[in-house]
């Protein structure tokens, strides 16, 4: 297969040269040049035209432009955007030349923030950090959706759900006993820690991730694995953090809510000295909740240091720091596989269970532009994350509604390292553009956790057994048993791989994305060490190795400037458990992904609509085998093949827009079926939508601030979120008697927003779940969580 793939790719290269040969030389000229704020940053991402032409384009993330193919002759040229003053300058184009411009806005880089020009650019044309390289989405043939932080702030986001629940084909799957972090599911597949980002390296989301302060989360859907490895196929996520500025401001804020919510916050930005600049931002949460006896407290501090050589080159050194201490909490349980009605408030939990935990981060990011073709990145992070955990689990009950309550203990110690090098350029060979992104990364992982525990003295302890349908026997005796643990475990994995993209511009209207990249995964084998005597035992298990291959190639098509048509092909692949007939390791499974799409944007960028459709495939999925190597009947489930199959198909759309200046909106609809295709004859029912992922989601979300007269800095906005049916419980097997699945019904909820900005202080105040919905988010059989009811949140800021 990769061999066919690599002739194909020769074969491409080998026409596109040929047809660079062969076309004539223009003899028109271009215009290039840049603009900057009156604080000297850039001023990215704004209009610039030539006047009575079609000649149009954007400025970048630096504020350089260019207008390319001018027929010579004297022009207009003008800059526009929301919140920055038109201008204009007389220029003349010659022949075969570059005639060069320069405009400094009469804002500040800090004034075009406020009046947030990031909600009206089409986001057809922004690059995102995930892309690693400077492509506009328009360009890249698969979907891209940026949440950024005006949509943040106005819906008064808490957690990284309240964030993605805009983002049509990422649906919030469920939280198991609130411990384990959020969980998220993109085109079927579930979103794991390997497929989360905060400013491009792998990032823990056990603590759940303060998202309140972020300038903005970015999500690239589908095959990811050409630019980050053994991820998921569904989606990867990048949390990114604020920037400091050479410029002094900040905002400080108080945000008050139902249950008991207070959460201050304060960030503070400016210079240093004319090459060093700062930011800090730090926040504190302390909530009650819906829930009977459920709280948390939070503590998030994240501090930056931008210094800049000079124009070319930069340090970003950021850190943050988050403590985030909450009750676990596996809802109302179930009664004989159902959900029984005790009151959305009903907590079963021991009243002395505790989920305390720590994350640190540090990364120093290193940028450098040599000219106006070529730039290195360079990133080096590192996280620690640690996780203290007490509590009885899983309130399952028969029929007669009793349910066990035994308790674990758990304490984890992660450290996880990320290096990146990314070097991207642009050159042509003949007519021929070519814009290049060669990459090299590598990741490690290494957790100590404390096993092996006995409480009171004994492997098991049930903290008292409860009656769900009888409150007085929630509590128990309130006595924390005695935990105490004899061994530790050491698990290490590591990654590396390294791979190259080229976005091939064969015309302004055709273009071709082809890229490769070669993954090496290794998970040693684990070592147990005494508690009590400090000897180190080795596993008796061998080091896993994987390695895989992971291409991407898509074709472009731009009719017209306003609309991109895309069809790409990538795969992805998945680590394996067991070994083959053989007694072989299990070589990886490759799932591979289809998609095409439409990008396009009206009304000179204030709405854009996007449209796509995918296939993911995993064809070569592993499952126990039937027969052992010599005919024989298998009943050992580590010894596997591959001859199972499973399917994702769906549909997304997204619209985007500002049709009027003040009226931002955001709306998405996205379908999706993952099931099994082919399974064993004892294995799960072919056909039957797999636990957790959503059949339908939209949302709509839409805010108008006055701009004029008496209520000039009023706000009014609405988010609508509909979630559609899933399943709880456990996916039937073709043998089983009785089905297990917990069948879950849509829902809608609805939140109304008003605020007033008056100077530079402002007040926003929300309702959520306005009509009181009553639903659920289910873990398997036992963690079933209620959608919070109707709440009211504000939030008054002062920016200076």
């Amino acid at each position: 297969m990769y061999k066919k793939i690599t002739l194909f790719f020769n074969f491409v290269v080998l026409i596109f040269l040929f047809v660079g040969n062969v076309q004539g030389q223009s003899k028109n000229g271009s215009v290039s040049g840049t603009i900057k704020t009156s604080d000297g940053n850039p001023a990215s991402f704004v209009s610039v035209g030539l006047k009575n032409t079609s000649k149009t384009t954007q400025t970048d993330e630096k504020g350089n432009f260019l207008i390319k193919n001018v027929n010579p002759g004297s022009y207009t040229i003008k800059i526009s955007a929301v919140g920055v003053s038109v201008q204009e300058k007389q220029i003349t184009v010659t022949a075969n030349q570059v005639s060069e411009v320069a405009f400094t806005t009469a804002e500040s880089s800090s004034q075009l923030d406020e009046v947030a020009v990031n909600g009206y650019r089409t986001p057809n044309k922004k690059p995102v950090n995930l892309g690693k390289i400077a492509i506009a989405p328009k360009d890249l043939p698969q979907s891209v959706q940026v949440i950024n932080n005006q949509i943040i702030t106005d819906q008064q986001a808490l957690r990284l759900s309240d964030v993605l629940a805009n983002v049509n084909g990422v649906a919030y799957s469920e939280n198991r006993g609130s411990v384990s972090g959020e969980t998220f599911v993109a085109r079927g597949y579930s979103l794991g820690g390997n497929n989360v980002f905060k400013n491009g390296a792998r990032t823990s989301t056990g603590g759940m991730p303060e998202v309140s302060t972020l300038e903005s989360v970015e999500v690239l859907k589908g095959s990811a694995a050409l630019l980050y490895g053994g991820v998921t196929g569904g989606a990867v996520i990048n949390m990114v953090t604020k920037k400091p500025k050479f410029e002094y401001g900040g905002e400080v804020s108080m945000r008050v809510g139902s249950y008991d919510l207070y959460k201050p916050t304060l960030d503070l930005y400016g210079p240093i000295s004319k090459k060093l600049a700062f930011r800090v931002i730090g926040t504190y949460e302390n909530a009650g909740s819906f829930r009977d006896q459920v709280k948390s407290e939070r503590l998030y501090i994240n501090p930056s240091l931008l210094y800049k050589i000079n124009e070319n080159t930069d340090f970003l050194l950021q850190g943050d720091y988050l403590k985030s201490d909450f009750t676990p909490d596996f809802g109302i349980g179930t009664i004989a596989n159902s959900i029984p009605d005790i009151g959305i408030n009903s907590y079963v939990n021991a009243p002395w269970a505790y989920n305390k935990t720590n994350t640190s981060t540090t990364q120093l990011s290193f940028n450098h532009k040599f000219n106006e073709n070529w730039k290195l990145n360079v990133i080096a992070s590192g996280q620690a994350y640690n996780r203290n955990y007490f509590s009885a689990e899983r309130p399952f009950a028969a029929a007669n509604a009793i349910a066990l309550r035994n308790v674990t203990r758990s304490k984890t110690k992660e450290f996880t390292y990320n290096e990146q090098i990314n070097l991207n350029g642009k050159f042509k060979t003949g007519s021929i553009g070519h814009t290049v992104l060669v990459g090299i990364d590598a990741d490690q992982s290494r957790t100590t956790t404390l096993g092996n525990w006995t409480y009171n003295g004994a492997a098991t302890f049930n903290y008292g057994s409860v009656n769900l349908l009888d409150p007085s026997t929630y509590y128990g005796s309130g006595i924390e048993p005695i935990a105490t643990s004899t061994s530790s475990t050491f698990s290490p994995i590591f990654r590396m791989g390294a791979f190259v993209q080229d976005l091939v511009s064969i015309t302004e209207k055709f273009k071709v994305l082809a890229g490769v990249r070669w993954t090496f995964q290794k998970t040693p084998s684990i070592f147990t060490t005494s508690t009590a005597t400090g000897v180190k035992t080795p596993s008796t298990t061998a080091d896993k190795i994987d390695k895989a291959y992971s291409p991407k190639f898509g074709l472009i098509y731009e009719p017209i400037k306003t609309t991109s048509i895309y069809v790409s092909y990538a795969s992805n692949f998945t680590s394996n458990t067991g070994t083959d007939i053989y007694l072989n390791p299990m070589r990886p499974s490759i799932i591979d992904q289809y998609e095409a799409g439409v990008k396009n944007d009206f009304l000179d960028g204030k709405l854009s609509a996007n449209v796509t459709v995918y296939r993911i495939q995993n064809s070569n999925f592993a499952q126990t085998a039937l027969f052992k190597a010599d005919g024989t009947a298998n009943a050992d489930a580590t010894i596997k093949e591959f001859t199972g199959e499973t399917k994702s198909d769906g549909l997304e759309l997204d619209l985007t827009g500002t049709i009027l200046p003040g009226l931002n909106f955001l709306a998405g609809y996205s379908y999706n079926f993952y099931r099994y295709t082919s399974t064993l004859p004892t294995g799960a029912v072919e056909g039957q939508r797999l636990i957790g992922t959503t059949k339908n989601k939209a949302n709509a979300t839409i805010f108008y601030t006055f701009q004029d007269g008496a209520v000039k800095g009023l706000k009014l906005g609405t988010t609508i979120l509909y979630t559609g049916t899933r399943n709880g419980g456990y996916i039937d097997t073709k043998v089983q008697t009785a089905s297990r699945l917990i069948p879950l019904t849509p829902f809608t909820t609805v939140d109304f927003t008003a605020g007033y900005t008056w100077k530079k202080l402002s007040l926003l105040a929300k309702v959520s779940n306005l009509t009181n919905e009553l639903n659920y988010f289910v873990h398997e059989n036992y963690s079933v969580n209620p959608i919070a009811p109707r709440q009211f949140v504000t939030t008054v800021s002062y920016k200076f």
